[in-house]
């Protein structure tokens, strides 16, 4: 397959693109043994390719944020088998994008169909499209698939001139917090350096590297990625990196991985080798908000979950997936459940709207 081809289909999200789900699939992280079988649906005319949809044979749940593990408890507790089940989506990576690559609806709903026959051919449970475009998600309810309700955290710039513009806008108590947070972090001796493209050097990744499974070890969970699939992402997507070290009297001590493009910022992993009072929220969350103000970058999407962000300024938007279930039965019950918990999501939004740190007015979603 020609990657530029696919990487026109797949525009600007880094995540999309053919050297990042190529890296995953060469450096071992997603494979049968992973649990994570690449199944990509392809649509070509005249030998060139106008439509893909990355999709995957998945043997378990994990690395995919939408949960369904009490799904797969109710099809064992029935004695029926859940997996494999085929998910469509960008591993181990929770961020809003296209999942049906292709420039006309008509194309789309090829690939979307093609996927629905292939989870009958090959005796599926389900087929899962994970954190697609509101516009997709509809693509995917005309033909017949349950469409799923979430909601992230994401911090929009509004044209800042630095981080106290940023902070001007803040009410006085979460303001004074915030500020107190950074001042604890500088007053330790703590210095931040960002990091782009051909400037992250191997000793970098290694440091990352040792940071990311300090984490997880941490957590008592397996890492998804390693250290091949970070130096390979380095070396074919230096535009798209953002690495935020953080070190004391010169030593590294921890650090961050974000990605980006000219609008977004991702960010994606974090992990520390020392523990120090508010060094999370400023490498992950404060340092990346200077950045984005620096290069005005107009969206920073601060990863799943986390209440903990509203405080900070990220406002909560809704994501979405959508679900197909071979069983029909579990099928009407799921699309029962999906009902309840997206009227329990709007309440959710609408609340933590209510409790927003800026001074103006409440933001819409």
């Amino acid at each position: 397959m020609n990657p530029q081809q696919w990487n026109v289909l797949a525009g600007e999200q880094p995540f999309l693109r053919h050297e990042f789900l190529f890296a995953l699939e060469t450096t071992g992280c997603v494979s049968q043994q992973a649990g994570w079988i690449p199944r990509h649906i392809t649509l070509w005319k005249n030998n060139v390719l106008t439509g893909a949809m990355p999709l995957y044979v998945k043997s378990h749940s994990y690395g995919e944020y939408v949960f369904d593990w009490a799904w797969a408890d109710a099809y064992q507790r029935h004695g029926i088998r859940y997996y494999p089940k085929l998910v469509n989506a960008t591993p181990f990576t929770p961020v809003t994008g296209q999942r049906l690559l292709a420039a006309t609806e008509s194309d789309r709903l090829l690939l979307l169909s093609a996927a629905l026959k292939h989870a009958q051919d090959i005796g599926a449970s389900s087929l899962h499209c994970l954190f697609p475009t509101q516009p997709q998600a509809k693509e995917m309810q005309s033909l017949g698939m349950m469409l799923r309700s979430g909601v992230q955290f994401h911090w929009q710039n509004n044209e800042y001139a630095d981080f106290d513009g940023y902070l001007a806008n803040m009410s006085h108590d979460k303001r004074k917090k915030i500020k107190q947070e950074r001042r604890k972090v500088s007053n330790s001796g703590i210095t931040f350096e960002h990091l782009t493209g051909n400037a992250i050097c191997d000793t970098h990744w290694e440091f990352f590297n040792s940071c990311y499974q300090t984490t997880y070890r941490q957590h008592r969970s397996t890492p998804y990625l390693n250290l091949a699939f970070f130096r390979q992402i380095g070396a074919t997507q230096p535009e798209n990196v953002l690495l935020i070290i953080a070190s004391r009297d010169g030593i590294p001590i921890a650090s961050a991985l974000n990605f980006y493009n000219d609008h977004t910022l991702y960010g994606r992993y974090w992990g520390a080798i020392e523990y120090a009072p508010g060094l999370h929220f400023e490498t992950c969350y404060y340092q990346a908000i200077e950045f984005c103000i620096q290069h005005k970058i107009l969206t920073f999407e601060g990863g799943a979950q986390g209440e903990h962000k509203v405080a900070r300024g990220f406002l909560p938007t809704p994501t979405w997936s959508a679900h197909w279930l071979a069983h029909p039965e579990f099928s009407h019950a799921v699309e029962e459940f999906l009902e309840r918990e997206s009227r329990g999501i709007a309440q959710y939004i609408t609340e933590l709207n209510e409790s927003s740190p800026f001074k103006s007015e409440k933001p819409s979603i």
